[in-house]
């Protein structure tokens, strides 16, 4: 009996630090990310060491990590290379098939997507949250670059919208070329099964031009295709796109005879505008003077010609005299111009004799740009350039920009969401590039469709049993506990898209009962907690009683994971405190500062980046 309180208290000192070491292995980021941890705990963010002038580089860097699309975009495509195999991205075309200046070891690259491995890779080391000062370099990355593009980044020129433009085209290649490596492997896959059912069936006796031939389509049985050759892949590299591409069409209508020529589209990966040589002016202004219809004069309308040339024509049959064979040449000749008035007016007409371009009519036109597809982020470049006959020098007008912008007409407006911006303090030739990242963490990806196709896929149940964690004693509620399991979710939603359904198993049945659930949680605790020698084991339980809605939240049968998914995930969001921090990053310098702080750097802003909103955020607060 004289020995119980030294163990008593060697056992609290030993549960103690086990709590504090469980605490600080599954919980490191609530501790620093959580608005309600200590205020007076330093916190701090990865920088980037600048050796060589690398500023332009490292604003870039960081405004990229804070870009919750991009991630899941790098994940995903990584994702399903490894899914797919190395032999799908290795293949390249015959020589006759690649594209014009296209190599084959330069093709194969971008199916194997260098840039984009090393930029999650880049990223992830940049989001880690440390709890020291944490300075890595860039250099793994930009060694990349310089492989992908076999030259070296000049350091000299020091722009980051160059740089940002080269990195977000590299990357749109090798999700191109992704996409096209993976369709020629599924017609590759198709036409070998077709060969080889006509070469079984010509075995067996079966005329060749027979239709009893049987083509084995993916229809689920023993002798269907393999499961990965599916219509819906097609869906799936359309929906999980380069967030960073969209589209502009531009359109010219000749204001004489409002004929409307075709739209031309071009994909875009980000967009620069003008910055008007003023005092001040705002970030809708800018897009005005890009979107805004421009009125042309002295251009010479195709319809206006061919109307000219069909005038001329008639007036030359009823005019000058002609031979027999002449008169029906100019009757073809009339005929072939009023079809191409009536069809396409674009169309070069080959073999036809037309007045002199110098004859035809000049034309007003209006032309016409709106972007008719959205990126998941738009990156914009305020372009400072002023340009004179002798020397550039820099636009210093403020531009004021929102933290909410919408995009669009009426009928169709589209929410965007500042999450970062990069700055440049200096004249046109030299300065300083600093960049701003909301401290923004995202909330749990508690998709529907993720968690339907994983309900629907786990219907086929594989061989091996999936691991589950065991629950906790009253931990139901940590917020903790409830952020990890979040994370752990949206990281198996995505992984679980991208799985066949051999690969998922469904969960294993878990108490529902209050009673049940209470007698498996004693059970647990009984055999897991071990019992301090020399002592009598208490009777009543030391723990606090539970609240009301920890106990109807227990009482209550859960009818499906997806609805206590959701239901939980709404739960957090609703909790969840606004966020109003920011990290101002100047290569390894960080500190802390507000909205306000952002919106106000106006003379310095050089690049946006806003991520689009999704409809079920409307109501969150970021």
């Amino acid at each position: 009996m004289q020995e119980r309180p030294t163990t008593v208290a060697a056992y609290a000192a030993g549960a103690s630090l086990a709590a504090v070491a469980l605490f600080y292995v599954f919980g490191p980021n609530y501790t620093i990310d959580s608005d309600e941890s200590n205020d007076n705990r330093k916190k701090s963010i990865v920088g980037l060491s600048n050796l060589a002038n690398d500023c332009f580089i490292n604003s870039v860097l960081q405004a990229l990590a804070g870009l919750g699309d991009l991630r899941v975009y790098l994940i995903r495509a990584l994702h399903r290379r490894e899914l797919d195999g190395p032999e799908v991205y290795h293949a390249v075309p015959n020589e006759s098939e690649l594209p014009k200046g296209q190599r084959p070891d330069k093709l194969r690259e971008l199916q194997q997507g260098i840039i984009t491995r090393a930029l999650k890779e880049m990223l992830d080391r940049l989001n880690e949250r440390p709890i020291y000062k944490k300075t890595i370099s860039a250099r793994g990355f930009i060694q990349a670059l310089e492989f992908a593009f076999r030259t070296r980044i000049s350091r000299n020129q020091q722009d980051a919208q160059e740089f940002l433009q080269i990195v977000l085209e590299r990357l749109c290649d090798e999700h191109h070329a992704g996409v096209q490596a993976r369709k020629r492997w599924l017609n590759f896959l198709g036409d070998s099964t077709v060969q080889g059912t006509e070469d079984s069936a010509s075995a067996n006796g079966v005329p060749e031009n027979s239709s009893e031939v049987e083509v084995r389509v993916d229809d689920g049985s023993p002798g269907g295709l393999p499961a990965i050759i599916d219509t819906k892949l097609k869906e799936i590299d359309k929906e999980l796109g380069f967030p960073f591409e969209g589209t502009l069409e531009s359109q010219i209508e000749c204001q004489f005879c409002h004929y409307q020529y075709k739209p031309n589209k071009t994909a875009f990966v980000n967009i620069t505008l003008q910055v008007p040589q003023k005092s001040s002016t705002t970030l809708s202004s800018c897009f005005d003077g890009l979107l805004k219809t421009e009125y042309i004069d002295d251009f010479r309308c195709d319809r206006c010609r061919l109307q000219h040339a069909l005038d001329t024509k008639i007036y030359e049959r009823t005019t000058i005299a002609r031979s027999r064979d002449e008169q029906d040449l100019l009757e073809q000749e009339i005929s072939r111009i009023q079809e191409a008035l009536e069809t396409d007016p674009e169309k070069e007409l080959e073999g036809l004799r037309l007045p002199p371009s110098d004859l035809a009519p000049k034309r007003r036109i209006a032309r016409h740009m709106r972007i008719t597809t959205f990126p998941k982020v738009i990156a914009i470049h305020l372009s400072r350039s002023i340009f004179d006959r002798s020397s550039s020098t820099k636009n210093a007008a403020k531009v004021s920009f929102p933290e909410r912008l919408p995009l669009g007409g009426i009928l169709n407006q589209t929410w965007f969401k500042l999450l970062a911006i990069v700055c440049h303090k200096g004249s046109h030739h030299s300065g300083h590039y600093e960049s701003f990242r909301r401290n923004h963490i995202y909330p749990p990806v508690l998709d529907s469709r993720g968690i339907q196709f994983s309900r629907v896929t786990s219907e086929v149940p594989s061989e091996a049993p999936s691991p589950r964690l065991a629950p906790s004693n009253g931990l139901d509620h940590d917020p903790a506990r409830s952020s990890n399991l979040s994370t752990a979710t949206s990281s198996t939603s995505l992984a679980g898209a991208s799985q066949t359904p051999s690969q998922l198993s469904p969960q294993p049945a878990r108490p529902t009962t209050s009673s049940s659930r209470r007698s498996f949680q004693s059970t647990l605790s009984r055999s897991s907690t071990p019992q301090p020698t020399g002592c009598d084991s208490p009777t009543t339980d030391p723990r606090p009683s539970m609240s009301s809605a920890t106990r109807s939240l227990r009482t209550t049968p859960r009818a499906s994971t997806a609805e206590s998914a959701a239901a939980l995930g709404s739960r957090l969001r609703r909790r969840k405190k606004p966020v109003d921090r920011w990290w101002r990053i100047s290569d390894e310098k960080i500190k802390e500062c507000k909205t306000s702080d952002v919106l106000g750097m106006q003379k310095e802003v050089y690049l946006l980046f806003y991520e689009m909103e999704r409809p079920d955020s409307k109501s969150e607060t970021f």
